[in-house]
């Protein structure tokens, strides 16, 4: 047992002098802390909220002109509004009037304007929007719901409403969400998950599936390389000898997983201290985030799937390091292997949105994807437990199997050199090999 405690030893040792992985590991801290504060930055070069002025030519004489005051009454109304309705004098020509907007645009002062044409059957003159910009959409979509809103608010009025019927009319319905199981046989009408719920159960499912895939491909990558780079330099003959390939196995797999775990650790503390930063904590309160409404059994859970996930994998990723003489040749050979890992990432990302497709069911039962799609499943729907215990179960097979078929894979390919073996000498070494 000294013996391989010794081995997870050497390789946090190895691990953690190593310039690259410190580098490494700084820089992501880096981007991070830069990533979460972005939108403090971009905060500090605004010099406040922007708001898109859209010129028109008022005229006293014309009857368009009162559609352009409509709308830069209703937008002066609206609080924190991103438009603003500006009269322009009419010249008394098209050209002239055409002529004095364009200059606006050139002088900054407006970033389109609103041309009125004839009056149309809809009870509005015909108008169009010019500007710089192709397909204006921002622009041109709030001016549209304005003018339903306005359109409305008339024909309301001229019914003979109140201003507190017309209050009334437009106050919006509000409908609560809660996310209920109908088969826990349960009848409390308080029972489920509320909308904050659902979202921190989301947030949290969204970062364990992106840390597992990070521990699988950083760390599994990690412990195909030390094993190849060993062999590769003949160290694996001097080890061979005072360490047990299995022990040597589990000790690697052992020693990355709590490289990568305290490389995570790192991140994790940088993501908390930034998100704690003052200008960042008030983004949580706006989007009432509350964390203290995690569902611990879905924690529990994600610690489960997480640590049976990083296992399955990192045997994987052992066996196929083994076998491997030269390192120019792991990436070929853990191809494989990485894009189960991806797949099983994919399926689970994209199908946030949709978490009882039927992709999503039969994934979680395919031991390479569940980890990852029971995970998903666990956080937002409500799967019987007769599902979860069978994906468990497989998933715990599964592993079982990988550890042996990886330990006689390992024991033979660790002393195989020169060109890659072929899978018949290596069935030929691990009948001779007992576990």
């Amino acid at each position: 047992m000294n013996s391989f405690w010794t081995v997870v030893g050497f390789t946090l040792k190895n691990k953690f002098r190593a310039k690259a992985f410190l580098i490494t590991t700084l820089i992501i801290a880096i981007i991070m802390t830069i990533g979460i504060n972005l939108p403090y930055i971009f905060s500090q070069f605004n010099s406040g909220d922007k708001v898109s002025q859209i010129g028109y030519i008022h005229s006293k004489s014309a009857e368009d002109s009162a559609t352009g005051d409509q709308l830069k009454a209703y937008f002066e109304a609206q609080e924190k509004s991103d438009i603003k309705l500006v009269p322009y004098e009419d010249k008394g020509s098209v050209s002239e009037n055409e002529k004095q907007l364009k200059q606006a645009i050139a002088d900054k002062d407006i970033v389109g304007y609103l041309q009125f044409g004839k009056m149309s059957e809809n009870g509005f003159p015909e108008m169009t929007y010019k500007s710089e910009k192709l397909m204006a959409y921002e622009s041109t979509s709030p001016i549209q719901s304005a003018l339903q809103i306005i359109r409305q608010g008339t024909i309301l009025h001229d019914a003979g409403l109140t201003a507190e019927q017309l209050a009334l009319l437009n106050a919006p319905i509000e409908i609560a969400t809660m996310q209920i199981s109908a088969t826990d046989g349960t009848t409390n009408v308080d029972d489920g998950k509320s909308l904050e719920q659902q979202a921190v159960n989301m947030g949290l499912v969204y970062l364990i599936v992106v840390l597992l895939f990070m521990a699988i491909m950083i760390t599994g990558q990690l412990i195909a390389s030390e094993i190849t780079a060993e062999k590769s330099s003949r160290v694996m003959e001097l080890l061979i000898t005072s360490v047990s390939p299995l022990k040597q196995m589990f000790g690697k797999i052992v020693g990355m997983f709590l490289v990568g775990l305290i490389q995570v650790s790192v991140y994790v503390l940088v993501l908390i201290i930034n998100v704690s930063l003052p200008h960042n904590n008030k983004l949580l309160e706006q989007f009432n985030i509350d964390l203290t409404k995690i569902d611990p059994k879905l924690l529990i859970f994600a610690v489960l799937f997480y640590l049976t996930g990083y296992l399955l994998f990192a045997t994987l990723f052992a066996a196929v390091g083994s076998i491997v003489s030269r390192t120019e040749d792991l990436g070929q050979a853990v191809l494989p292997i990485t894009m189960l890992s991806l797949a099983g990432f994919y399926i689970s990302i994209f199908s946030i949105t949709s978490p009882d497709s039927m992709l999503v069911k039969v994934s979680s039962f395919i031991p390479f994807f569940s980890p990852f799609v029971m995970l998903l499943r666990l956080g937002l729907t409500d799967p019987p437990v007769w599902e979860i215990c069978t994906s468990i179960g497989i998933l715990f097979v599964t592993i079982y199997v990988a550890v042996w078929i990886s330990a006689k894979i390992y024991r033979t390919g660790v002393l195989m050199y020169g060109k890659r073996p072929t899978f018949k000498e290596i069935r030929k070494a691990m009948k001779a090999y007992k576990i």
